[in-house]
C-alpha cells in the first residue's frame, strides 16, 4: 500500500454510499421541506450553527422524537450557562427508545470473558425492563429519586437504566474496577436510594469478588433503601455480609405493562462524572430531552446508523461511551456489549466479536488501535469483517499510522471516523462525516448543530492555527447543572470562566479553512519552548510509532521563574532497554518529525504511565506533581486504573523539589 502523510485522503466514499446515507437523505429532506439547499457538508454545518433554531427543529422532526406534549419554543434564551432548550415540551428517554420496537429482532448481544454469547430480543427487553421499573415502584422509588448501579457492561445493567429512565428516576453508574472510595465520593454526592451491584467479575482471566465493596458502600452511603444484588459469577452468590438485598430474578415478573413517566425537557436523566484526578469528582447532570435530540441526531445523521445496524463500543459502564452505545438502541439498532480485557485471551478477542455478532459500525480508542499496530494484527486475513462499514475511534488523537493501519489491516473500504468529544457534554464536538473523504490524522469535520472554533489568548478565532477548543453557541446536551453546586459556581468555574459566554474545554485544536480538524491533546498540558507551543499528541505520534516504545508521557515544567525542562517518560517492550544509542533514536524522532525545539531534556524508562479509570493518561496531575503540588491536591489514587505507577513520580517530585531550593506551590 502506499505511503501517505498527514492530510492526504486515504478513503472517498462512493457515490452510492453518499446517496444511501441519512445524511445525504437529511439534506434532501430539507430542499423538500424547507426549500434548503446546501453546497457541501461544510455548508450544511454553518446553517446549522448560524440557523440554530432552524437546525434543532429540522432535526426533531427528522428524527421524529416522540413527545407527549410538544415544546411552544425550540430556543428560549440562548445564552451560556443558563440555555433554555424546548420549553414545555415532554417526554421521556426510555419512551423514544421504545419507539423503534422490533418484537423478534435483536435489540442486545452480549458477550463477557466467562458468557460466550446471550442475545436479548426487543420484546424480552421490553418485558424485562417493565418488571424492573415495576419492582422499584415498589421500592418507593419516584420520580427525581437517584438509582445507582456498581455493574460491569452486561445486559441487566442497561435493563436496570432504561427502567429507571421510564419513572422518571435519575441514574448513575461506575464501573466495579473502581476503588470502593473512588465509587462512594461519587455516589454519596446525590444520596441514591436504591443501588444495583454485581457479586463479582472477571477481567484478564482473573475473577475479583465485590461483595466487600459493595457492603462498604451500604455502610457509607446511608440513603440506600435497598440493594439489588446480581450475579454474574456465582449462580447463587453469598450476601451474608449485606443489608436489605433483594436478588435480580425477584424483579422480574409475568406480564407487566411497561409505563412512561412523561418529564420537562430538562428533567435529569442520569449523572456522569468528572475524571476525578482531582478533587471530589463534579457530578454532571444532563436532561431527557438534550439527550434524547442530540443522540438522535448524532446516531441517526452523523453516523449513519439505523434498524440495520449493529453498534458496538468497547466501554465499562463508568466511561460516557457506554450511554452512547445505549443510545444506539435510539436508532432501532442492535447494541453489542462487551465485558472483560480486550486482550484476553488475545489481542484478537474484540475483532472475533466482530465477525461473531456481524458488527456494521465498531467503535474502540486509538490506543487500542496503536496496540493492534504493534503487534502485528491483520484482521481481515483472519475474521470475516463484510458486515463492517465503520470504524470509529475516540479517546486520544489517532495517529497517521494508526489511520494506515485501519486500512491496510482492518478494511480498505471501510469509513474510519475519528471523534473527539466530552463526557461534559455526552456528545461529540467534532467527528465523523459519512459524505466526505477521509485524510489521515484529521478528524472530518465539526458536528451539526455544534458552533466549534478555535481561539486564541484573547478570543479571537483562527485557521490553520492551533488554539483553544472553544464553543460560541450552546448545546442541548450542556449540563443542566452540577449536582449540589450552589449557585452554578464550580459549572461557571469550570467552563466559562476564561473566555466569556463562551464555553472553553480544555483541549488544544486546529481547524483548517475545509472544516477538517486534529486535536493535540489537553491545553493545560501543552507544550511551550520559549513562547512557541504544541501539544503533547505531536510528541506522542512519533515516539510511540517506534519498535522499542509501547506508549510515552510528555511533561513540560516550564513554570515562570524557573528553567523550562521537557521531560519524556517512555514505556518499552520487553527485552528493551533504554541505551544512549536509543535515547539519541528518539531524540532524533523528534527533532525530525516535529521539530529541535521540542526535543526532550530527559528521557526515563518507567513501567507504566499513570491513567485515570477511563484509560487517559494523567499528564496534568502528573506535571503538577512534579511542579511540586503536593500529592493529595493533584491526584486520587482510587481513580487510577494503575496507582502503583505513582511512586516513580513522588519519588521523582522530591528529587526535583530538593534540587529547587524555592518551594513555588
Amino acid at each position: 500500500m502506499k505511503t501517505y502523510s498527514e492530510g492526504d485522503i486515504i478513503w472517498q466514499p462512493s457515490k452510492e454510499k453518499i446517496e444511501s446515507s441519512m445524511m445525504y437523505k437529511y439534506m434532501d429532506w430539507l430542499k423538500e421541506k424547507r426549500g434548503l439547499t446546501f453546497n457541501g457538508y461544510q455548508d450544511l454545518w454553518q446553517w446549522s450553527v448560524d440557523e440554530l433554531e432552524d437546525f434543532w427543529e429540522s432535526a426533531w422532526e427528522f428524527c421524529d422524537v416522540k413527545a407527549t406534549q410538544p415544546y411552544n419554543q425550540v430556543l428560549v434564551d440562548g445564552n451560556m450557562p443558563g440555555t433554555k432548550w424546548f420549553e414545555g415540551a415532554r417526554l421521556n428517554y426510555a419512551e423514544n427508545v421504545f419507539a423503534k420496537y422490533q418484537e423478534d429482532q435483536t435489540a442486545i448481544y452480549f458477550r463477557s470473558e466467562h458468557i460466550r454469547e446471550c442475545r436479548i430480543s426487543w420484546k424480552e427487553l421490553r418485558n424485562k425492563v417493565a418488571s424492573v421499573a415495576h419492582s422499584l415502584k415498589e421500592m418507593g422509588v419516584r420520580r427525581g429519586d437517584r438509582v445507582v448501579a456498581y455493574m460491569p457492561n452486561v445486559p441487566e445493567t442497561v435493563i436496570a437504566f432504561l427502567a429507571s429512565a421510564s419513572i422518571g428516576a435519575i441514574w448513575s453508574s461506575c464501573s466495579p474496577d473502581f476503588g470502593s472510595r473512588s465509587v462512594i465520593d461519587r455516589f454519596k454526592q446525590i444520596e441514591p436510594v436504591v443501588l444495583f451491584a454485581i457479586d463479582s467479575y472477571q477481567y484478564n482471566g482473573k475473577k475479583f469478588d465485590k461483595t466487600s465493596v459493595v457492603a462498604e458502600m451500604q455502610k457509607e452511603l446511608g440513603t440506600i433503601k435497598h440493594t439489588v444484588l446480581v450475579p454474574y459469577m456465582e449462580d447463587d452468590c453469598s450476601n451474608e455480609e449485606l443489608e436489605n438485598v433483594v436478588k435480580w430474578d425477584n424483579l422480574i415478573h409475568e406480564k407487566v405493562e411497561l409505563s412512561f413517566e412523561s418529564v420537562p425537557f430538562d428533567h435529569p436523566l442520569w449523572i456522569l462524572y468528572s475524571s476525578g484526578t482531582t478533587g471530589m469528582p463534579k457530578p454532571i447532570v444532563q436532561g431527557h430531552g438534550g439527550i434524547v435530540v442530540e443522540h438522535l441526531k448524532s446516531l441517526f445523521i452523523q453516523q449513519d446508523l439505523t434498524s440495520d445496524d449493529t453498534i458496538f463500543w468497547f466501554s465499562s459502564t463508568g466511561w460516557v461511551m457506554w450511554n452512547l452505545l445505549v443510545g444506539g438502541l435510539l436508532a432501532g439498532s442492535t447494541i453489542v456489549l462487551y465485558d472483560g480485557s480486550p486482550s484476553y485471551p488475545s489481542m484478537d478477542t474484540l475483532w472475533e466479536l466482530a465477525e461473531d455478532a456481524e458488527i456494521t459500525f465498531f467503535g474502540t480508542s486509538a490506543p487500542y488501535l496503536m496496540n493492534c499496530l504493534k503487534l502485528g494484527l491483520k484482521p481481515k486475513e483472519k475474521y470475516d469483517l463484510s458486515k463492517l462499514k465503520a470504524l470509529s475511534s475516540t479517546g486520544a488523537p489517532l495517529s497517521d499510522s494508526g489511520f494506515m493501519w485501519v486500512y491496510e489491516n482492518v478494511k480498505d473500504d471501510i469509513w474510519l471516523s475519528s471523534t473527539s468529544g466530552g463526557t461534559d457534554v455526552c456528545a461529540s464536538f467534532v467527528g465523523g462525516v459519512p459524505t466526505v473523504p477521509v485524510k489521515v490524522g484529521v478528524i472530518q469535520g465539526p458536528s451539526l448543530g455544534v458552533h466549534v472554533q478555535s481561539f486564541d489568548e484573547q478570543g479571537q478565532p483562527l485557521i490553520n492555527e492551533v488554539g483553544e477548543l472553544v464553543i460560541t453557541k450552546p448545546m442541548p446536551t450542556m449540563p443542566l447543572y452540577f449536582w449540589n453546586d450552589h449557585d452554578n459556581k464550580r459549572y461557571f468555574d469550570s467552563y466559562f470562566n476564561t473566555y466569556a459566554g463562551v464555553w472553553r474545554h480544555g483541549d488544544w485544536i486546529k481547524i483548517d479553512e475545509d472544516g477538517g480538524c486534529i486535536i493535540y491533546g489537553r491545553s493545560d498540558s501543552t507544550i511551550n519552548r520559549s513562547g512557541v507551543r504544541t501539544g503533547t499528541s505531536d510528541i506522542y505520534r512519533v515516539v510511540d510509532v517506534l519498535d522499542e516504545v509501547m506508549e510515552s508521557l510528555a511533561i513540560d515544567l516550564e513554570v515562570r521563574g524557573r528553567n523550562s525542562s521537557l521531560l519524556l517518560f517512555v514505556v518499552l517492550n520487553s527485552n528493551t532497554v533504554l541505551t544512549e544509542e536509543l535515547a539519541l533514536k528518539i531524540r532524533e524522532q523528534i527533532r525530525t518529525n516535529v521539530s529541535p525545539r521540542f526535543m526532550p531534556d530527559k528521557i526515563f524508562a518507567v513501567d507504566q504511565i499513570p491513567k485515570t479509570l477511563n484509560g487517559k493518561k494523567m499528564e496534568v496531575p502528573i506535571r503538577k506533581l512534579l511542579l511540586g503540588f503536593d500529592l493529595e491536591k493533584v491526584v486520587n489514587p482510587d481513580s487510577m486504573s494503575n496507582p502503583e505507577s505513582l511512586q516513580y513520580f513522588i519519588d521523582l517530585a522530591e528529587t526535583l523539589k530538593s534540587q529547587n531550593k524555592e518551594k513555588l506551590f
